[in-house]
């Protein structure tokens, strides 16, 4: 066909269209709609096919366009996974706890080790008193020297049966030192008051006679005990107990403990007596021992309920005892396993007070109170250790005479 001379013009095209009113008419003829209703249904299943092929495409034909010898072990793998439904099991979903009353303690990364001050070790020190006014100062001129950071140490107090001012003074002296504006003051500091009606006076004879061991002992080891489970933290690392009336101690004692990494330690102790213009050292704590067979024999013939009294004629066991084993001019790491220890200065890993090593406050294997504690720490294989050569001085106390039978309070007189 030719095309018009001057080209396609909408007039031209115009004349060849028919009439629309013929085009409305061949439209409502009834060949020209099912005409184009064929041609919709076409258009739809021909939509419906391909969407299917490509679901299809998608499950079936999906990887690499490879046959599955020519695949890669890693194409393989993919191709494997693709054709497995994934599950998803969740077992352990979390827990929201909201309530406020609900509290949770990991003691899981809790540990006492030689590297405390590094790992930044909480202590707690523990001192049970009674009518102790007088010794309270010289106690904090000493704990304020203590070059562990005073900032990871928690003190803690228990006050019972004084008939002096020992709350008045302890409350002074903790504000003193806990008013200090550099490095002295602790991290926490805490005061019990507790009465366990103590019958035993403070002298040196009712103190130290032999018929008030036994009470004296109990009554100690509830004072420990209630001061313990009052003040011990889920952060606390270790426990120093430290005796009101030291009269002098290294300042790096916990950390010279610490390097040890036993379970419970404790020093010598001696003190100092001025006679005649002469320094005496004198041998002072009996109550740090290593058993003997003389003394599992003793133990054995008494009733289960007698609290053995060491260091006295009435119960002579022929134990070796801390005191007379060492000498502060010798190496000071040395150390001795011991069956007894004192309590003028104990360090112990605060898991074994956990465990429930406690003081007794009975007749456990015979012995009560820090002898009865160090006697149910190895009944449970904890270590017990002794320094013999490590001495803390502690205030000279004046025996009263006979206390140790033929064994001399005090010895090694210096010139």
């Amino acid at each position: 066909m030719l095309l018009p001379k001057g080209g396609v013009n909408w007039k031209a095209t115009k004349a060849r269209l028919p009439p629309y009113r013929a085009v409305i008419h061949y439209l409502n003829r009834s060949r020209a709609i099912s005409l184009v209703a064929i041609i919709v249904i076409v258009l739809v299943l021909w939509g419906g096919f391909s969407t299917s092929s490509r679901e299809m495409q998608r499950f079936y034909c999906w990887g690499p366009a490879k046959p599955p010898m020519a695949m890669s072990v890693n194409e393989q793998a993919q191709w494997h996974q693709h054709l497995q439904t994934p599950v998803l099991f969740n077992h352990h979903a979390p827990i929201e706890v909201e309530s406020s009353s609900i509290h949770s303690v990991d003691l899981n990364g809790l540990d006492s080790t030689p590297r405390a001050r590094l790992n930044q070790e909480r202590v707690l020190i523990l001192t049970p008193l009674r009518d102790a006014a007088a010794f309270l100062p010289k106690y904090f001129d000493l704990l304020s020297e203590l070059t562990y950071p005073h900032e990871l140490i928690d003190l803690a107090f228990l006050v019972g049966d004084s008939s002096d001012d020992t709350l008045a003074v302890l409350s002074s002296e903790l504000d003193r030192v806990q008013k200090r504006t550099d490095k002295i003051p602790f991290h926490d500091a805490l005061i019990v008051q507790k009465d366990f009606g103590s019958i035993v006076g403070q002298s040196v004879e009712e103190r130290h006679g032999f018929k008030a061991q036994g009470p004296r002992r109990k009554s100690i080891a509830r004072a420990r005990n209630y001061l313990l489970y009052t003040a011990l933290k889920s952060t606390h690392s270790w426990v120093y107990w430290r005796d009101v009336d030291i009269q002098d101690s290294p300042s790096k004692i916990l950390e010279d403990f610490m390097d040890h990494n036993k379970d419970i330690l404790v020093p010598n102790i001696w003190f100092h007596r001025y006679e005649n213009n002469r320094d005496i050292e004198g041998k002072f704590d009996y109550n740090s021992w290593i058993e003997s067979d003389h003394g599992r024999k003793l133990a054995n013939s008494l009733d289960k309920d007698v609290v053995l009294a060491e260091g006295y004629k009435e119960y002579d066991t022929k134990r070796k005892y801390l005191a007379q084993l060492g000498d502060w001019r010798n190496n000071k790491d040395e150390e001795i396993e011991l069956d007894g220890v004192g309590g003028v200065n104990i360090l112990v890993k605060a898991d074994v007070h956990r465990s429930g090593i406690n003081f007794p406050c009975y007749a456990f294997e015979n012995q009560a109170e820090t002898e009865g504690f160090a006697k149910m720490a190895k009944r449970a294989g904890y270590q017990v250790v002794g320094l013999p050569n490590y001495v803390v001085w502690h205030i000279d106390t004046e025996e009263k005479k006979g206390n140790l039978g033929s064994r001399a309070a005090w010895a090694g007189a210096q010139p």
